[in-house]
């Protein structure tokens, strides 16, 4: 065997050197244009207008658009619409966007949006439907393939702000479609910034890059939507590197993030409130039992001093240091401070556990009552924690309260069909004001006006109603916040829902990839960034 030259084995070696940088090159480049991010809660369906909830929205964003979007602090700005105005006190116009293609080639048009807009109303078994939104709108006016007319019957100042939650489908693939079509992919058609490729029920949602997108393209070549409700595993996995992001960031796990050369966290307040809803509408209510377990014949949440003591019983602050480790701000309203229809006149009830006492006895309970708590264990940050936490609290009350906890998909399911007395649950501001929650949770509750639609407990107030309407009527924002904030008094005058808290949005990234923290929680791949 003849031995080689000393160039030789310099060559050799060199070309050998080149060969695996270029390897390392090429994977290095894959790596980057893939992205993985681990989820925290699961979602329902890929149908965007089968359930208003922020994971399903979140997922959304990524495959299908609105007319109007938000920004990181939820201020808006033109999508599908390029402009809008309000052409009289009862006309809004929308410019659409030239040139936006769907994912399957089709023009985006006016008639996208009308047909948008009639289905809205019309998905079946909605647990949350998005019909809040599009019922004002009396009439739709297409004046030309990209000019839509809105009129309503009295002024109306929010149809831009409600057009940010209204995703658009393409006309021509969805005609006829059920909730299961967009869930198989079959007419999963839109036309955001990733095309759909599979949605594994509990486990995943794959994504590719669109490449005719008329914004600005994602970096990612791929992205995968994991679905890791757990947090230790959810934060098991960025460590191990199996994903490059996640939100939902424990709250135990925040120091050590923070400390890591190798991590990055990012966080803000959000405008979600953690409230309880309670059933303050039925004579007899399916969970409320004495002390032995008995079922009651009276409901005791429909009186307002019961409803106070259970407010009074439970420490905010406590929950805020000690269950959430300082990442939320203990609240008495529906919006944190800086935001749309916050009012300064409503604190975070104090904690005062001989107050309860007195309240249930002047209403007839001295002895207390026994109550469960229904709580999701994979949705909200610390959920199930919080939900036992505050049944200890309200026990010191005379409250003997029993907890159970389910994975989200079941919890809202039930929920919806008001089989619950008593639930810890979030709100995150579609509008990012307190319309959002006050139309939702707190109007009285009329398919028919779209009012009500997760207003679970079915608390009704004509006055606060009376005043809602008002607001909703009046273009003059100084005034109509006024109006926003009185509506608000009333309701948490009336405690229809008792507001604990609104927590931190949290999220961890790998080092080398970047996130701008949003106050409405979405998680949104197109918006990570390479450092």
């Amino acid at each position: 065997m003849k031995k080689l030259l000393p160039v030789t084995r310099s060559l050799l070696a060199l070309c050998s050197l080149l060969t695996t940088l270029a390897i390392v090159t090429m994977v290095t480049k894959s790596s980057a244009a893939d992205l993985s991010i681990a989820l925290g809660a699961d979602i329902t369906s890929i149908d965007p207008h089968y359930h208003n909830l922020t994971p399903n929205n979140n997922v959304a964003e990524h495959i299908f658009e609105t007319l109007v979007t938000k920004d990181a602090r939820s201020r808006l700005k033109p999508a599908l619409a390029e402009s809008w105005r309000s052409v009289d006190d009862l006309t809004w116009e929308f410019k659409l966007r030239r040139g936006v293609k769907f994912h399957d080639g089709g023009d985006f048009t006016a008639q996208d949006v009308v047909f948008t807009l009639d289905r809205v109303p019309n998905v079946p078994n909605s647990p949350s439907s998005f019909a809040t939104y599009s019922k004002q709108i009396t009439e739709k006016v297409v004046v030309d393939p990209y000019t839509i007319r809105f009129k309503t019957a009295t002024p109306y100042p929010l149809m831009p702000t409600d057009m940010s939650t209204i995703f658009i489908v393409s006309a021509r693939a969805a005609k006829g479609a059920a909730t299961e079509d967009f869930n198989s992919g079959k007419v999963t058609i839109g036309t955001g910034p990733f095309k759909f490729v599979r949605y594994a029920k509990g486990d995943r949602v794959e994504l590719v890059r669109n490449e005719t997108y008329w914004g600005t393209k994602p970096v990612w070549d791929k992205a995968t939507l994991r679905i890791i409700s757990a947090d230790p595993s959810r934060v098991a996995a960025l460590l191990a590197g199996d994903v490059r992001a996640i939100e939902n960031v424990p709250t135990a796990d925040i120091a050590r993030i923070a400390k890591s050369s190798d991590l990055s966290l990012y966080r803000t307040v959000s405008h979600r409130v953690m409230y309880l809803h309670i059933d303050s509408d039925r004579e007899r209510s399916p969970f409320v039992t004495d002390k032995a377990g008995k079922p009651l014949e009276k409901n005791p949440l429909k009186d307002v001093r019961v409803r106070r003591a259970i407010s009074k019983a439970i420490n905010r602050q406590a929950l805020v240091e000690r269950v959430m480790e300082g990442a939320a701000v203990a609240t008495g309203q529906l919006m944190p401070e800086g935001l749309f229809g916050y009012t300064s006149t409503l604190k975070p009830e104090v904690y005062d556990v001989e107050g309860a006492k007195k309240l249930l006895a002047e209403a007839g309970y001295p002895d207390g009552f026994g109550l469960t708590l229904h709580a999701p264990n994979n949705r909200y940050v610390n959920d199930e924690q919080i939900a036992q936490a505050i049944a200890q609290l309200l026990a010191r009350a005379g409250i003997a309260t029993r907890v159970d906890a389910m994975p989200s998909s079941v919890f809202f399911s039930r929920g919806s069909k008001l089989e619950f007395s008593f639930m810890l649950v979030g709100w995150g501001s579609d509008t990012a004001e307190a319309s959002s929650p006050l139309k939702a949770l707190l109007a009285t509750f009329s398919k028919e006006k779209g009012r009500g639609a997760a207003n679970r407990g079915r608390y009704s107030n004509p006055k606060m109603d009376d005043m809602l309407t008002l607001a909703l009527a009046t273009v003059d924002n100084a005034k109509r916040e006024h109006m926003l904030q009185q509506a608000t008094e009333i309701a948490i005058g009336d405690l229809g829902i008792i507001p604990l808290y609104h927590q931190h949005n949290l999220w961890a990234t790998r080092k080398g990839v970047t996130y701008t923290p949003r106050t409405d929680e979405r998680t949104l791949a197109h918006e990570f960034r390479l450092q």
